[in-house]
């Protein structure tokens, strides 16, 4: 049986545009959705385990959540793969980023840390899902080479629109909750906890904006035709795990798995982990927290003294400590949010270049023009670079971004390629949910609970050295695996 598309006719111009519309803002926002953590994961970790942010709890349960959450995406991302092909490719959307869109929003009155694991894992899958459905939904509804790139290229370049959004998002509630304009929460703050401490929580709760617009927009474009028209004509093959190891793609199988995997692992070992837990051992904090070094060390034996004494007595000497790590907790957030920022305009600048190069370029080549200077430039900027000025250790970020997102664009734009069509969501899925999300997004707990404990000078140096060898180790490897990779047919 013949695994070719059957000839369909071209989309009118305002299908097109609405199609277009409707994948880059779930593009968009499937970043906004997941990079949320990273920026207000610090703070709510700090105010859940009732610890500073550089203590040694609040790092490993940061890399706890990042690969628990991205395990529970891999795991029933898979399945979604499936439910893609089986069901179809439009329907699966709509589910998907319904969870996605409520989830932060259940998270964001989390009271425990459980709430919050549960919450993020709820979202994660909901990303891991869509994100599969549409690149499909997109490679067979434009079937033409140079169209189908195109619209794949640029669509998949407005996800980093996503995490520049959610750090300005955030970084404009920070200062809104620095001015006392936010509204309080209609939560009930358990003993302990600091009601002023709400900047992360209103961040999820704009997670409910994407879901709304783009179910709005959902019911106005086409499922995909070429598996429409073979559902229709009893023609589809039925999904099935085992063919993606059979002889002709089991190598495909495996090599696009572990290119897969070593993009995941630089995003998770090293790139998320800067915000998250290595920006409190910028040089450029040790001023504030030297000045209320004092203020803090008797605040904390106050509260510790009354660890036998009145529920007020223990209110109090919390709050009390609350307000003397503020200065420094205010400062860690706008530093959080800024680097944050050059990450994500470094990753839209990778995914522009991406784009703009896919219809010159052949694909494997292509990769190694990103994958090559990745070698060097992580362990450069997170072995020197980030003891020495901030404004040059910003820009060795952007760089790691920039070439980390454009393999991601890369990766989601070639697996339609070369997986046939009755395949391409459990493909595809497989590839990015076994290799990224289950083994490369390791990287998260191997840094912070295993690598990083091999060093020494305090946690976020000790996660930084971590980095430095975990991303120079993935691109070596990636390098290798990218003079493995098939030729797409259509290149051949």
């Amino acid at each position: 049986m013949s695994n070719q598309p059957p000839p369909t006719r071209p989309l009118s111009l305002v299908t097109r545009v609405l199609v277009l519309t409707v994948a880059a803002i779930g593009f968009l926002f499937d970043t906004y959705e997941l990079l949320m953590f990273p920026v207000i994961g610090g703070s709510a970790l700090s105010e859940l385990l009732q610890s500073a942010p550089g203590s040694d709890i609040v790092r490993l349960w940061s890399g706890r959540m990042l690969w628990i959450a991205a395990l529970c995406g891999g795991v029933f991302g898979l399945l979604g793969g499936y439910l893609i092909d089986l069901l179809g490719r439009k329907r699966v959307m709509v589910g998907s980023i319904l969870l996605y869109s409520l989830s932060p929003v259940a998270a964001a009155f989390s009271t425990e840390l459980w709430q919050l694991v549960l919450f993020r894992s709820t979202t994660f899958i909901g990303v891991c899902v869509e994100l599969v459905a549409a690149v499909t939904w997109l490679a067979e509804l434009f079937q033409e080479k140079r169209s189908r790139e195109l619209a794949i290229g640029w669509t998949l370049a407005t996800a980093s629109l996503g995490g520049i959004l959610v750090t300005e998002v955030f970084n404009l509630i920070v200062a809104s909750a620095r001015a006392g304009t936010l509204p309080a929460l209609p939560i009930a703050f358990p003993e302990g906890h600091d009601p002023t401490n709400v900047a992360w929580r209103y961040t999820l709760l704009t997670g409910l904006v994407p879901g709304l617009l783009i179910l709005l927009l959902l019911p106005f474009v086409p499922e995909s035709r070429v598996w429409a028209e073979r559902k229709r004509a009893g023609t589809l093959r039925r999904p099935n795990f085992g063919e993606l190891f059979s002889g002709g793609l089991l190598k495909t199988t495996l090599v696009t798995t572990l290119l897969s995997a070593c993009g995941y692992a630089a995003a998770f070992g090293a790139l998320q982990l800067t915000p998250l837990q290595m920006v409190p051992g910028l040089p450029a904090l040790q001023g504030v927290r030297a000045e209320n070094a004092d203020a803090v060390k008797a605040a904390q034996a106050k509260l510790k003294a009354t660890a036998d004494g009145t529920p007020e007595a223990k209110k109090a000497a919390a709050g009390a400590l609350a307000k003397a790590m503020a200065p420094e907790r205010q400062l860690t957030e706008e530093y959080r949010g800024n680097i944050q920022r050059w990450q994500e305009i470094g990753g839209l600048t990778g995914r522009i270049l991406l784009a703009s190069l896919l219809i010159f370029v052949p694909s494997r080549l292509l990769l190694r023009f990103f994958l090559v200077p990745g070698v060097v430039l992580f362990p450069l900027t997170y072995l020197v670079l980030y003891q020495g000025d901030y404004n040059t250790f910003a820009l060795g970020i952007f760089c790691c971004g920039l070439v980390t997102v454009a393999q991601f664009s890369f990766v989601s734009e070639f697996l339609p390629k070369v997986f046939p069509v009755h395949l391409r969501g459990t493909g595809g899925s497989f590839a990015t949910n076994v290799g990224g999300r289950m083994l490369g997004t390791m990287a998260a707990t191997f840094n912070t609970e295993i690598l990083s404990g091999f060093f020494t000078g305090g946690n976020p140096i000790q996660v930084a050295t971590a980095a430095a060898i975990i991303g120079g180790t993935v691109y070596v490897v990636a390098l290798g695996l990218s003079f493995l990779l098939p030729v797409p047919k259509d290149e051949a």
